[in-house]
């Protein structure tokens, strides 16, 4: 028996062991039948350029997950990729002065020998990346599939915009109203987008969570707000002074003899025109177009509103109602009033 070493030489145990697993192909999978199958994915890391610890401390999850499995008598498919397309490359690229493949592809192979150094049992005959043809032809395939079924549509939709990175943000990268990246104010911004009719399915899928037996409760609860099926009526306040009439989607219609005012994003044509006429109102909207949607922003902002002048007419009594902008309407909820 060999005697152990007193101290720890981490550049000779550890490239022994790669270079034993390599010749070894240890971590490549083959199709054993009768012997019970296991795969352990973890999310494909973006390529930064730069391992850091969050990947450290993810992949280090999975891989121990994968070994566990191995040593339970499972054949183990543990695979790794890259999620190599987006915005973010070609700013690097603009800013690095490359392009966006030759600087994604050198982040890769830097990245995968970082991946290789920490010892974490891949099968790398299976590596991908999303920016490759063979990859991201099948992504296409799928939305030609989608829009020949009547599943997909396009129509303009509000986005955080950076106007530095010449980007869409997702909520969660709005701090402080400003973008995570580039610390520039984020404009509220309409642009066409691409969107799936998810919202076909949101009953089968309400219901279809009850026969998830295993999943805890809370998860189920946090899916079936975020399916957010809602229940109301549209009704429409003939306007003073106008031909077309003001749509309101409610989940009360029952409080239809209580309304006071009416209120409209800052988006909406109604608020527009106003817009156009008074310069005070011009400013609100400014402002609304430069704060955050987030649901969690919207239940703890202060609410703001300003008077349009124009007049909707209640639809039973005739009494004349003020139409207001309001910070807290949403112009992608419902009609946006």
């Amino acid at each position: 028996m060999a005697a152990m070493d007193e101290q720890y030489n981490p550049r000779n145990v550890e490239q022994n062991a790669r270079t034993f697993w390599e010749e070894n192909k240890t971590f490549e999978v083959k199709e054993e039948p009768g012997k019970p199958k296991y795969y352990c994915l973890s999310m494909f890391p973006y390529p930064s350029g730069k391992l850091h610890m969050g990947h450290v401390r993810n992949y280090t999850i999975g891989d121990v997950i994968s070994r566990y499995q191995r040593m339970q008598g499972k054949n183990v498919m543990q695979p790794m990729g890259w999620d190599a397309f987006g915005l973010p490359a070609e700013n690097a690229a603009i800013a690095n002065k490359t392009a966006p493949a030759k600087w994604t592809h050198s982040n890769i192979d830097y990245m995968k020998n970082q991946l290789k150094q920490l010892g974490f049992g891949y099968d790398w005959n299976r590596e991908l990346a999303t920016c490759k043809p063979d990859y991201y032809r099948w992504e296409q395939w799928f939305f030609a599939r989608l829009y020949e079924k009547g599943l997909v549509y396009k129509k303009m939709s509000t986005v955080n915009w950076d106007p530095v990175d010449q980007t869409v943000l997702a909520n969660e990268q709005v701090v402080d109203g400003r973008g995570w990246r580039s610390g520039a104010l984020v404009e509220q911004k309409k642009i066409p987008q691409w969107f799936i009719r998810i919202t076909d399915y949101a009953e089968e899928l309400l219901n279809d969570l009850d026969q998830l037996e295993d999943w805890p409760e809370q998860v189920k609860t946090m899916q079936r707000n975020w399916i957010g099926k809602s229940v109301g009526t549209e009704l429409t306040f003939p306007l003073k002074d106008g031909d077309d009439g003001l749509t309101v989607y409610t989940t009360r219609p029952d409080t239809l003899m209580g309304v006071s005012y009416m209120a409209v994003a800052a988006e909406h044509p109604l608020a527009k025109a106003a817009a156009e006429r008074h310069r005070d109102v011009a400013e609100f909207v400014d402002e609304c177009r430069n704060s955050k949607v987030a649901e969690a922003e919207l239940a703890t902002m202060e609410k703001k509103g300003i008077d349009t002048g124009f007049k909707a007419i209640h639809p039973l009594t005739q009494e004349e109602i003020p139409v207001w902008i309001a910070n807290f309407v949403l112009t992608d909820y419902g009609t946006g009033a």
